[in-house]
């Protein structure tokens, strides 16, 4: 089953591209927002409370950072 994942990212940041490679590499599909681009997704991790990227979100649950042990979950789930 598909999952939802979208990845809240920005040019020149060394989380985002280990979290976009990590989803690349166990080949989950994922929305990529670039908040430098999108002042939409910019204010929406805002409100969620967040000030820096990545900002992981899927169906469940959303957090900040790359975090291998919550993007394996996706695999697992």
């Amino acid at each position: 089953m598909a999952k939802q994942v979208t990845v809240y990212s920005k040019p020149d940041c060394m989380q985002c591209n280990f979290t976009k490679k990590w989803l690349k590499e166990r080949n989950i599909p994922y929305t990529e927002l670039n908040v430098k681009e999108d002042e939409d997704a910019l204010s929406k991790i805002k409100e969620m409370g967040y000030q820096a990227v990545p900002v992981i979100v899927t169906e469940t649950e959303n957090w900040y950072g790359f975090q291998p042990d919550k993007l394996a979950k996706l695999v697992s789930d």
